[in-house]
């Protein structure tokens, strides 16, 4: 490359940080207040026994549910936790988010909502119902990629000529946005691929209706791969933070996705994240967020830090109960909300 393009590419770098740096919200929080919140929070609700572990996949329902961990991650790159941040849980649905990301990437924002759609479902996260009301014919697709159809639709969508060549475009995209090569738990794998009958039928209907193109048995054991990546807290903060970071990991330095995009993967997560629970989500705390029933639960307040939180019990949605409640009390300790502005 010449002198004079590899200039250019460096002036249009810096332009584009400068940008980013005068759209990022100003957030005067200290160290001392961040992790005052962090530490208030876990004690708050160390001891609170509401939930139950996932048992429809039998290797969540073993998973230690004393598990509880806080992470926070800002992005200027900095790293908080409180708590248990060192256990492993499988991803679950928050993969969903990075699929989708993925998806975007190679193929723009349009691939996921002309194909899939961008529109909550109001249904249960794996409702085959859902899939009807979005036939084509009856004015869909109204659906999204953060519930179990949209989801497998996505996987199918990532570019690769193998199995092996989806895999690890997936797996190396996570990675990124972790800040460490991340890895499959084997067991929950197992113990997902041999009881996920109704996400089979599900890849097998979306296929039918077009919204899988082609091997929907792939698509699936692919999506049930991806929910089997093991993560824990702090992999989800920074993952979460690279979102809040206009796409660039901010403990790493790596731009793992197109900041353009961003805002599309947040808007999915602000209306579809926490299942049929989205909306009450949404209400108390303003932040597009993430759940998965291996335990964790991912929020972002754009411009300003990635949370995360695992504790495996779940509420009757599928959400865990103590991360709900634990990132709820830290966004508003530290002005999270993106929708919360003071009158000049």
């Amino acid at each position: 490359m010449s002198t004079v393009k590899t200039l250019r590419r460096g002036r249009l770098l810096a332009t584009a940080l400068a940008v980013l740096a005068m759209a990022a919200p100003a957030w005067a929080q200290t160290p001392t207040e961040i992790q005052a919140a962090l530490d208030a929070a876990h004690a708050k609700y160390s001891t609170l026994k509401e939930g139950k572990n996932a048992d429809y996949i039998p290797a969540l329902a073993k998973v230690d549910s004393n598990i509880y961990g806080i992470a926070l991650v800002t992005t200027d790159g900095k790293v908080y936790t409180a708590g248990d941040v060192k256990s492993e849980v499988s991803i679950q649905s928050i993969s969903k988010v990075f699929t989708m990301a993925k998806v975007m990437e190679e193929s723009g924002p349009d691939a996921i909502a002309n194909t899939i759609g961008v529109d909550a479902t109001g249904m249960r996260f794996n409702s085959i119902v859902s899939i009807e009301f979005a036939k084509k014919n009856l004015g869909g697709p109204e659906m999204n990629a953060l519930v179990n159809p949209g989801a497998i639709a996505a996987t199918s969508m990532v570019k690769g000529a193998t199995r092996a060549d989806v895999w690890n475009s997936i797996l190396g995209f996570y990675s990124d946005f972790a800040g460490r090569p991340l890895s499959v738990n084997q067991e929950v794998f197992k113990s997902e691929a041999e009881t996920n009958q109704r996400n089979q039928a599900i890849g097998y209907l979306m296929f039918a209706y077009g919204y899988i193109k082609t091997n929907p048995m792939q698509a699936t054991d692919v999506y049930t791969e991806q929910c089997s990546v093991n993560v824990n807290a702090k992999d989800l903060a920074t993952m979460a933070g690279t979102l809040a970071n206009a796409g660039k990991n901010p403990v790493t330095g790596k731009f793992v996705m197109n900041p353009a995009l961003v805002p599309r993967v947040l808007a999915v997560m602000a209306t579809a994240g926490l299942y049929d629970d989205s909306g009450k989500w949404l209400f108390r705390t303003g932040l597009p967020g993430k759940s998965g029933v291996g335990g964790g639960v991912i929020a972002v307040s754009p411009g300003k830090f990635g949370i995360a939180v695992i504790s495996p019990p779940l509420d009757d949605a599928g959400n865990s109960v103590k991360a709900q409640k634990a990132i709820a009390d830290i966004s508003n300790a530290l002005g999270g909300n993106p929708y919360s502005v003071k009158p000049r």
